[in-house]
């Protein structure tokens, strides 16, 4: 089984990510887990949402505590939460962020960072930075993809915009595979 865990703040979609994230592991014939964890937080306050994935049935019913990926669609939590905590050695952490990060990274961590934010200013016209994430997310790791993420999408959103989701998760597939 993998697990993800996904650092947001309210309101960035990070539990729609999870929810499009197992949807498109589900096309790809896997067996799938998506579900977020928060209060009564207002808009703003950091949220987590969690994936599992796996070949036969998921049983496990607690939060993800030891994950093999990460996403941060907010590099400025890394200073208030431990976004690496737990993770796994040899585990993917993908970073919404322009800049070099500035924290200790755990050793064997491969850390992705991709400026998430201008890919959807370019193209949604808005900051809303979940659907390029999960581009990222397809290429990166190889968990689902970029295929069944695009028919996730076209399940969630219609006409332009889902036009537009799918260009910003296949920009930032492109790039992170061309980097890679």
């Amino acid at each position: 089984m993998k697990e993800l865990r996904i650092h947001g703040r309210g309101g960035q979609g990070s539990v729609t990510a999870a929810e499009l994230i197992a949807v498109a592991a589900f096309e790809d014939g896997l067996f799938v887990q998506a579900f977020p964890a928060f209060g009564v937080e207002r808009r703003g306050a950091p949220v987590q949402a969690f994936v599992r994935f796996d070949n036969s049935k998921i049983r496990l019913r607690s939060q993800v505590y030891k994950p093999d990926f990460i996403i941060v669609q907010d590099a400025t939590l890394i200073h208030d939460v431990d976004v690496f905590q737990g993770v796994k050695d040899a585990g993917i952490v993908i970073i919404n962020t322009e800049k070099p990060i500035s924290c200790s990274v755990p050793e064997g961590v491969k850390v992705i960072t991709l400026d998430a934010t201008s890919i959807a200013l370019e193209v949604l016209g808005l900051p809303i930075t979940n659907t390029t994430l999960m581009g990222a997310f397809a290429a990166a790791t190889g968990q689902i993809k970029l295929s069944a993420l695009e028919k996730a999408l076209d399940g969630r959103f219609s006409g332009e915009l889902a036009i537009k989701n799918k260009e910003t998760a296949r920009k930032a597939y492109n790039l992170v595979k061309g980097g890679a």
